[in-house]
This record gives C-alpha cells, structure tokens and sequence, in this order.
C-alpha cells in the first residue's frame, strides 16, 4: 500500500518521530498508519534502552499538591535544552500531579511508562531522579516554589498551626512562601539542631579541636571555643536558626514567632525539602 507526503506529517505529528524515522516506518508497514506507529514505538524503545547508561545531570524539577499531599520530582535528562522543552514541561506537570492525587511511588509502571515514552520522542536519556509524597495533616500549611524559567531548583515547606484559621491569615501565607525562598536561596541541611546527627556532631568536633589545638590557651577555654564554634556551625546549617532571608538579624524561629503571635496563635516550620537538579543522591 503506498503512503503519502501528508500521511508522513500525519505520523510525525501524531509521534514526534522525525521525518525519515516516519518514512522508515511507513514504507515498512506497506503504508498501514496504525502498523507505523507499533513499528516506531519498538524503534524508540530500543534506542532508549542504548541510551539508558547515559548520564542525566540536566533536569527539572516539578511539585503539586493534590489530595492532602504535596509531591515533589525531579526528572532528570542530558540536556538543559531538552530540560526547556515544552513537551518534558508538560509532562512533568501532569506526572507530579497524578503522582500527588493517587499516592504513587517512582517506581509506578504509569509514570515510568510515560517516561519511556517521552525519552522516546525526545531522544535522550530521561529518568525519574526521585519522588516524594508528603501528607498535609488537618493543622497544616504547605507552599510550594519552582526557581526561575528553568526550574532546577524546587521547594517545598510545611508549617504546623495552632488554630486551623491561620490557614487563611495572609501573614502566614506570606511567611511560608517566604521561607520556601529561604530555603532555594540558602539551602538548610536541618530542619533544627534535634535533626543532626551525633555522628556529624562528633565529626565537627573533632575537626574544631584540631583547629585548635596549637592554641595555648586553657583546655577548658579551648573547650568554650569549639562550643562556640558548633552553635555557629548549627546556626548556618539549620533552617529554624538561619537568619531569615529578608531580615538576618532574626533567626527563622524568631519570625515565626513574632507573626504566629501577631496572627492570633502559632506556626511551626516542621517540615521542608530542597530539591536540585542534578545534584548528587
């Protein structure tokens, strides 16, 4: 059965294979529309298993809330440019989205298969880099932040109220949002002090003791010293004890504080994520 011009931009329109892939697959299925596209389905599944090896240091990183839960991915790709492609934009949008409504894993055969698919199309190597599902209780708030047009970088942040009003109070919408800015601009590897490890603690220590210990001063002063050097050291790697983005002279907690009393009530930052594409697992 012969095919013509038209039906090749119909197949390439329909597939985003290229032209001479859809000329391919046409003139292979004896110009059957519906045998073409199996056949460049297979051509494409093939060569996203050969590029599978490749390196995904490029991505995007996407959030939705849905359902009671706030999810949080990133995919990963070769490419920024194909990181700026509609079609990844969009697919991203709609997994994280479906992700969040159905509770799913980044091992789900839907996503992973819409994956495939786009890799396919796009022609490179493309991979679900990582997933979250966090829940939203009834006494909590969460926003969320995508970082410029090309979205490598992504936020989320979660307060616990005092009184389900604050829910609506501009203030402390205004402060969440602030402080998922906070946390892209400064990237906190805490949440608080009762989140770091004894080990890292034991760690940097040891390290502060080293510094110091040509010193001639008294051990018990040596001693303050590396005190003093672990709350500072807290103080720049915990979101709650960072100076806040827009006044540095109050800690995070501080302003909580201040705009939970000024609210009517109180508000807790318990929970966030900072996500970067790219970045090492």
């Amino acid at each position: 059965m012969a095919f013509t011009a038209a039906d090749v931009k119909r197949l390439r329109e329909k597939t985003g294979a290229g032209m001479l892939d859809c000329q391919k697959a046409l003139k292979e299925a004896n110009g059957v529309f519906e045998e073409a596209e199996t056949i460049l389905k297979k051509m494409g599944l093939a060569a996203v298993a050969k590029r599978s090896e490749r390196a995904t240091e490029q991505g995007r990183v996407f959030t939705a809330i849905e359902s009671g839960r706030v999810a949080i991915l990133e995919i990963g790709c070769e490419t920024d440019f194909v990181a700026r492609n509609e079609g990844f934009i969009a697919t991203g949008k709609t997994l994280v989205e479906n992700a969040a409504k159905n509770n799913l894993s980044a091992t789900d055969a839907g996503l992973q298969a819409a994956i495939t698919d786009l890799a396919a199309t796009i022609k490179e190597n493309i991979t679900i880099r990582r997933l979250e599902i966090i829940p939203i209780a009834a006494d909590e708030l969460v926003d969320t932040y995508i970082h410029g047009d090309a979205g490598s970088i992504g936020v989320v942040v979660k307060f616990k109220l005092g009184k389900p009003e604050l829910k609506n109070n501009q203030a402390v919408k205004t402060l969440l949002h602030d402080l998922a800015l906070h946390a892209a601009a400064f990237k906190p590897q805490y949440l608080n002090a009762a989140a770091v490890s004894p080990a890292y603690i034991a760690k940097q220590t040891e390290i502060f003791l080293a510094q110091v210990a040509e010193d001639k001063k008294p051990e018990d002063v040596k001693k303050k010293i590396v005190e003093g050097k672990i709350r500072k050291h807290l103080a720049e790697i915990c979101f709650v004890e960072q100076g806040f983005v827009k006044d540095d002279k109050k800690t995070v907690a501080q302003v909580s504080v201040e705009v939970g009393k000024a609210a009517g009530g109180t508000i807790e930052l318990v929970d966030y994520r900072v996500y970067r594409a790219g970045e090492p697992l």
